[in-house]
């Protein structure tokens, strides 16, 4: 019996798990097949395989609230708004998906809330929090009376101006729990305290319509588990299990968030601090930038066709995993995802009923993974990817060996576009990033990118298929406030009594999760008068004084001037416009430490196999465990290990470093120095 602690991560495909010794910092890990119909039994059999343990703590990636986002499986749901503004949700913001070249054809997809399920309620708040008409109490009554008429169990609720008073949203709220007890509730004071009616209304509803499923999952996992657990949050932190339940919303990018803080917590450690990090799964690929070390953080992301303001890495996914399904379009071309078969029925190799090829079949059949997964734990079937390859070439009248390349180049450059919509996109010169490659098909393509890209080298970690369950366990406990609070002309005594209440507000929630000295990091969001949009910039800590005014405008010009190329700092005409006062409250935990590479050394090249590049050759099979620090691998050749396997292609070089992590660049090592 070893006292550890254990990071879950439930993907796709595969659940992965990761053990910490508390006392000698050894990490053990595994993986076991995901269960889309219960992911907790795919939980509960990850842990299982660890065997008999005394665990302390437990931290869980789950998809559970982003698979309902994106599959839309969301019905039944209504919405309480103020009276008059009923048509909130119809009237969205006027921005068509792709451009003006796509207005003519795009049609405005059904709201999260059809028309005839929103409901509105009398009463009213100016832009400060003051009364103008008094809550509308019988008229709320007969509002919580109709959606119980109607088996309307889950509701949002957001009223004008509720984030400067939230008084009229929590009468509203009692009201629901006296006459219709049997309804899930979400007010948008609760769930994102910011100005913008049609956001805070999405991200409410969208709280609102995860709850139920987030909760029973929850509770499955608990029983299963026997012992309380935490949840990654979309924001870089965990919360424990119980809280998460009130506040499902903040879990919609939990598994890739983890990835993203754990590749980067790698990468630093061996001489990367910026770094781009690619997640390769069953599913999808997702992809984030580092930069000294952290992950960019954003509020106007996204799930599917839904927008979240709430803070959250900065992630961009596409269906570009190791179960995209390959497909002819109609006009006869060859397309990959964002279709997947999954984990079941999965891919044709698989044999559990799939009838589609995939990316890994694929691999499969130019040899780049071996014949099973998991050190032989699943068996792949070579025979059923060549034929559903060579059906799939027949329809294309190809050979099947340019169409399964073709399907893997299709991948890559959906891969490498998600890379740039992060990078080039927003002036950044992906050639100075190095790609960390992580995933269980994260590291396949990487010599692809490096090509098509301009990589300057791709990392791939050791067990490059558990880094999304290690970074659950290297992050601290995290909450995010916020406030709005539009002036120009900022009063710090207001400000500071901002801060306080939300500092007060975060020290209280992070008691109850055992922390009796928070940390606390305030920022703000700031804009130049008569922008539509703000910047957020750190504030620093402690008292407020005109010092401390000039250090935040200063960082918001600079930051402006970063990400626009301009700033009026010098020129006293541009106002700067204070919108949002923002405080994230933090529980540091005790991370886990890297150490250099720990594998015992035995003979690394095993075979060789019969693998298609550019051309068919007989590529040598390394073992990863047995590589040495210094070790260079040189192309064409195959690197294997339990979760993932590197095929590094002619003209490429692969060097491990001393914490074990695979350097892939292109070039023979010594044209490098």
């Amino acid at each position: 019996m070893r006292s550890v602690r254990i990071g879950v991560d439930t993907g796709g495909t595969f659940t992965d798990v990761v053990a910490v010794d508390e006392q000698t910092g050894e990490i053990v890990t595994t993986k076991t097949p995901s269960t889309p119909a219960n992911p907790a039994e795919g939980f509960a059999a990850g842990i299982a395989k660890l065997g008999e343990l005394d665990v302390t703590a437990v931290v869980h990636g789950t998809t559970v609230a982003t698979n309902q986002l994106l599959e839309d499986r969301i019905a039944g749901l209504g919405f309480i708004t103020t009276e008059g503004f009923e048509f909130v949700l119809e009237i969205a913001r006027q921005s068509v998906p792709d451009g003006y070249g796509n207005s003519y054809f795009w049609v405005k997809p059904p709201r999260i809330v059809p028309v005839h399920l929103v409901r509105t309620v009398g009463g009213r708040l100016d832009h400060l929090g003051a009364e103008v008409w008094p809550f509308a109490e019988e008229q709320a009554v007969e509002v919580a009376r109709w959606y119980r008429a109607r088996g309307i169990t889950t509701i949002g609720v957001c009223f004008l101006h509720a984030y400067a008073n939230p008084e009229h949203e929590r009468r509203m709220r009692d009201v629901l729990a006296r006459e219709h007890p049997e309804a899930v509730v979400s007010i948008s004071s609760d769930v994102l305290r910011e100005y913008r009616e049609y956001e805070r209304s999405v991200t409410t509803l969208v709280d609102a319509a995860v709850k139920p499923a987030m909760r029973r999952y929850l509770a499955d996992v608990s029983a299963r588990l026997g012992m309380p657990f935490s949840v990654m949050k979309s924001n870089g932190g965990v919360l424990s299990a119980r809280e998460v339940a009130h506040q499902p919303i903040t879990t919609v990018l939990s598994g890739p968030a983890a990835g993203a803080l754990g590749a980067a917590l790698i990468a630093s450690t061996a001489g990367h601090p910026s770094v781009i990090t690619l997640d390769g799964g069953g599913t999808s690929t997702d992809v984030a930038v580092v930069i000294d070390g952290e992950p960019s953080i954003t509020t106007e992301g996204s799930v599917g066709r839904y927008p979240c303001k709430i803070p959250m890495i900065d992630i961009v996914t596409v269906g570009a995993g190791g179960g995209s399904v390959a497909w002819i379009s109609p006009e006869g071309t060859l397309k990959v995802g964002p279709r997947s078969a999954g984990a079941d029925p999965g891919p044709l190799c698989y044999r559990r009923g799939g009838t589609e090829v995939t990316v890994t079949d694929a691999h499969v059949y130019l040899g780049r993974i071996p014949p099973h997964l998991l050190g032989g734990e699943i068996p792949l079937d070579y025979d059923a990817a060549r034929m559903g390859v060579q059906a799939l070439a027949d329809k294309l009248g190809l050979t099947p060996e340019r169409t399964a390349t073709g399907i893997l180049e299709i991948s890559a450059f959906n891969q490498s576009n998600a890379i740039r919509r992060l990078t080039v996109k927003r002036g950044l010169d992906v050639r100075d990033f190095p790609l960390v490659t992580f995933g269980g098909s994260g590291p396949l393509l990487a010599c692809r990118l490096i090509d098509i890209l301009g990589l300057p080298a791709v990392v791939v970690p050791p067990e490059p298929g558990n880094v999304s369950a290690f970074g659950l366990l290297t992050v601290d406990v995290k909450n995010d406030y916020v406030r709005t609070y539009v002036t120009r002309e900022l009063s710090l005594q207001a400000a500071a009594r901002i801060f306080g209440e939300l500092e007060g507000r975060a020290a209280e929630e992070l008691e109850r999760e055992g922390f009796a000295e928070p940390v606390f990091a305030r920022s703000a969001d700031l804009r130049y008068y008569g922008q539509a949009y703000e910047v957020r910039v750190p504030a620093p800590a402690g008292g407020l004084d005109e010092e401390w005014r000039a250090e935040v405008l200063t960082r918001f010009h600079d930051a402006h001037e970063k990400l626009y190329g301009y700033a009026y700092r010098d020129d006293p005409r541009q106002a700067v416009e204070w919108v949002n006062l923002r405080v994230s409250g933090i529980g540091p935990i005790n991370r886990p430490a890297i150490r250099r590479d720990p594998y015992p050394k035995t003979e690394a090249r095993t075979s060789t196999r019969r693998v298609v590049f550019e051309e068919p050759c007989e590529a040598p099979v390394h073992q990863r465990a047995a590589l040495d620090a210094g070790t260079v691998v040189e192309g064409p050749a195959v690197i294997e290990e339990y979760g993932s396997t590197i095929p590094i292609h002619p003209g490429f070089t692969a060097t491990v470093d001393e914490y074990g992590n695979v350097e892939v660049r292109r070039g023979p090592a010594e044209e490098r120095g």
